[in-house]
């Protein structure tokens, strides 16, 4: 297991575009992807779980991933957030 926080810099915080950004590079991964806001844990490939969260500008969230290729999926996550979901 692996995890990483990150925080949302990107102004419209997690929407509907970034989620789906998010689902598609999940799909592609074989590991078990968690993401945590607070005490709320949601499964990182379903995309209603991600609108969920209600993740705004400068939410800190909690990235887990679990399984053959954890270090791999992690990595592409922590990108996709440090690119401000290419919005910016």
């Amino acid at each position: 297991m692996m995890q990483q926080r990150v925080t949302i810099s990107n102004r419209a915080g997690i929407h509907a575009r970034p989620a789906a950004l998010l689902v598609e590079i999940a799909k592609d991964i074989k590991s078990s992807i968690y993401i945590e806001k607070g005490s709320d844990r949601i499964n990182g490939k379903s995309i209603m779980g991600i609108l969920t969260l209600g993740a705004a500008y400068g939410t800190e969230l909690n990235i887990i991933t679990e399984g053959e290729d954890e270090k791999e999926a992690l990595e592409a996550i922590v990108r996709l957030f440090e690119s401000k979901f290419s919005e910016e």
